[in-house]
């Protein structure tokens, strides 16, 4: 009888070691989850405001969207799986939609699956200074988002985001391009990012237009062009509500700027800026020559700048206009153009969102003359506006084709975009 007691005593108390032991360390479940993805599951563990939030953002979002085909996070554990899920995967491995198996189109359902569910206004977030009252903006979840898109850019950065399989079905999909004999040959290619970055052939592949004339503004990217605005004597762009570019509301052209010593240059000048898809070639160059005052990286945040919304008619994520508006936050690329009879030009590429990265070619540096053309640099996965501005007595004319509806149609880079004059 003492034996079995003695037997049935170590018996519970190896239980207790045992659930000790899993109470004092990260469950099996926490270590298969990526890095960034852990982190996140140790911070809600010691911040239960922030996961009470996280839960009721997502409870949101499944109410809005319950279709778990285009919306797969329908819980706090399904977000950490679909998190992890994008740490090592390429982006449009995370909504396989068989009945779109576009992978352009899965990339942007992909997106808008992921940050639907943290970007709900939530009641528990009023008055506490966070843009749309949503757990996306709020700290420490926003400090956390660049974490997770460090890690996933670390993995696109790896030969393991890249096979022949991913190739061939990016070369399946006619919207990125790669069947016009654009593009370097494609054993180049040895990771997603380097796809994504992908060069030309040769310059052939993009004419210049009017190369030495300078008055002849082409355009810098493969990109849809949104328009032209004035800017007022405040270095304020004058429409209202200022200019929405991709997510987010460009106002103050000053802050826009930074720290650059030429921020307060460009008072009563004029500004333009082209939209980058997901599918497009991804290297931008000067759109008219003329020697480099200023290059710099200005580092923010890289949150999705806006708002998203579920449209229950065409089954997909739209950002919406009418909330976006607040000044611009994302990582940018800032370089300041003296032109030989058009004044300062001053050129900015934007980073957005997931692994939103803007890289400058090695000469891009202060002293160097480039000409109409020339490479300025590239984005890797994420980037995907490019911004120009020009001061005031110069005129600049956006002369691109349009479309029948009235927007302007996409352009590659090279092709005529508008022409200057002096006022």
């Amino acid at each position: 009888m003492k034996k079995i007691i003695t037997i049935t005593s170590i018996y519970f108390l190896s239980v207790l070691i045992f659930i000790s032991s899993c109470n004092n360390h990260q469950s099996p479940k926490d270590t298969n989850y990526g890095k960034a993805t852990n982190e996140l599951v140790q911070l809600l563990k010691k911040n239960p405001e922030l996961k009470s939030l996280m839960i009721a953002s997502i409870e949101k979002a499944k109410q809005i969207n319950p279709d778990t085909i285009t919306n797969p996070i329908q819980s706090l554990d399904e977000y950490f799986a679909f998190a992890s899920k994008a740490e090592h995967s390429v982006p449009w491995m995370l909504a396989r939609n068989t009945k779109h198996p576009s992978p352009f189109h899965n990339i942007s359902a992909g997106f808008g699956a992921f940050y639907s569910v943290m970007d709900q206004p939530l009641p528990q977030l009023e008055g506490k200074g966070s843009y749309n009252n949503s757990v996306e903006y709020t700290e420490p979840f926003s400090s956390w988002l660049t974490t997770f898109n460090k890690s996933w850019r670390s993995y696109l950065d790896s030969d393991s985001s890249w096979n022949d399989d991913y190739y061939h079905e990016v070369l399946k999909d006619s919207a990125f391009g790669l069947q016009n004999g654009w593009y370097e040959d494609p054993s180049h290619w040895k990771t997603f990012n380097q796809f994504f970055a992908r060069k030309l052939s040769s310059p052939a592949a993009r004419p210049i237009a009017s190369p030495g004339d300078n008055s002849v503004v082409t355009s810098f990217a493969d990109a849809v062009p949104q328009g032209v605005w004035a800017i007022d004597s405040n270095s304020n762009i004058v429409e209202k509500n200022g200019v929405q570019v991709k997510t987010a509301n460009i106002k103050s052209i000053a802050k826009l700027l930074g720290n650059s010593q030429y921020k307060d240059s460009f008072a009563n000048g004029t500004f333009t800026h082209s939209f980058l898809n997901v599918n497009d070639y991804h290297r931008y160059h000067f759109p008219v020559g003329g020697l480099i005052k200023e290059a710099k990286i200005i580092n923010a945040h890289n949150p999705t700048g806006g708002v998203l919304t579920w449209n229950s008619n065409l089954k997909h994520y739209q950002f919406d206009p009418s909330v976006a508006g607040w000044q611009m936050l994302e990582t940018r690329g800032c370089v300041i153009l003296q032109t030989d009879n058009y004044g300062l030009v001053a050129l900015l590429p934007i980073g957005m969102a997931a692994v939103g990265s803007v890289n400058f070619m090695e000469n891009i540096i202060e002293g160097t003359r480039v000409n109409k053309g020339d490479m300025l640099g590239y984005f890797l996965f994420g980037g995907s506006d490019f911004i120009v501005i020009f001061q005031k007595n110069i005129q600049f004319t956006l002369d691109a084709p349009k479309a029948e509806d009235g927007s302007y149609i996409h352009l590659l880079m090279g092709q005529r975009l508008g022409h200057l004059s002096k006022k």
